[in-house]
């Protein structure tokens, strides 16, 4: 009996342990590991990682050693399950009565590999009052400006060195006005601030976050915490583009803070993934996103397909409260 209770104790330790190493990449925050390399770049696909987990809990019960550790690590998996259950759940509210809607659309045209006539049909079809344009320079802008002779939209890059993807670009649909473009020290890559005009009190930022590589998760972060200065200021504020950060990273929710929420998430759109577009459904996470202050209802979520960019595009409409 004694030698019973002490392999008993031992496999409890053991299967505890291994909850542990088994926690840490799901959920590197509780560790603080979250700005450390690799847990960053695996916490993007943790709805993924979340699935291999459960799976994993149900072959390891086939053993009855392990059966300990399969229990431990499957509640981990539910767990986390539930916690991602509401982005694709949740479900967008009309839009208050006399609200002004606004339609956004973010497109990452890969340093300009992207088809500028898929990006000019999807803006044709969508007829969006902003499109960010990260990885655009002024002449990809324009390439794509000059495929819609008609709609008339007014555009502006901001880059801050020579690589391509330090463009940031926009265009604005002529229904907000003579508005006005500036840009912003605090992020590393440009960033564009879109005002005035007949927006009113609304302000739309156009951005383009620093992605999280092994040797600059630092710069990732830093970045970031602009978003989060944006999302705490007074004006109605809508921010979009390619934040290469998803709700999964906790410096993404610390961004948005209590004043912020992404559209996708909001509406049941949380887990359309947006890179990498070659890949599965199921293989892509949603980096991509329209984020807005509590002024705003978000609305309609939808991504789309655009040929020679590793992203897909966001359209999402949002709804000023009266």
């Amino acid at each position: 009996m004694g030698n019973e209770k002490a392999w008993f104790v031992r496999r409890l330790v053991l299967s505890v342990l291994f909850l542990v190493v088994v926690a840490m990449p799901l959920f590197p925050e509780l560790f603080g590991l979250d700005e450390l390399t690799p847990f960053t770049q695996v916490a993007a696909f943790r709805p993924q990682a979340l699935v291999i987990v459960f799976v994993l809990a149900l072959l390891m019960l086939v053993r009855r050693g392990w059966r300990i550790a399969a229990a431990l690590i499957g509640v981990l998996a539910l767990i986390g399950a539930a916690i991602t259950a509401p982005r694709q759940f949740s479900s967008a509210r009309p839009a208050p009565a006399g609200a002004r809607v606004l339609t956004i659309m973010v497109a990452n045209v890969f340093g300009g590999g992207a088809r500028a006539a898929d990006v000019a049909q999807l803006i044709r079809d969508e007829k969006p009052d902003l499109v960010s344009l990260p990885e655009a320079r002024a002449d990809v802008r324009e390439q794509i400006r000059a495929l819609l002779p008609d709609q008339q939209y007014k555009g502006y890059t901001d880059q801050t060195s020579s690589a391509a993807p330090s463009a940031t670009s926009v265009l604005v649909a002529p229904a907000l006005g003579d508005v006005a473009f500036a840009s912003e020290t605090g992020t590393t890559f440009g960033n564009i601030v879109v005002t005035g005009g007949n927006l009113g009190d609304i302000r739309l930022i156009a951005y383009h976050g620093y992605p999280p590589l092994p040797d600059a998760v630092t710069t990732w972060a830093h970045d970031l915490l602009k978003v989060r200065e944006w999302c705490s200021q007074d004006p109605p504020t809508v921010i979009a583009g390619d934040y290469n950060a998803t709700v999964d990273h906790a410096d993404f929710r610390s961004a948005l803070g209590g004043y912020c929420r992404s559209v996708g998430p909001s509406v049941g759109g949380g887990l359309q993934g947006t890179w990498p577009a070659d890949q599965p459904a199921v293989l892509r996470t949603q980096i991509d996103h329209v984020v807005v202050t509590r002024q705003f209802e978000p609305g309609h979520f939808a991504t789309y397909p655009i040929r020679g960019t590793d992203h897909r595009a966001v359209v999402a409409t949002v709804a000023l409260r009266p």
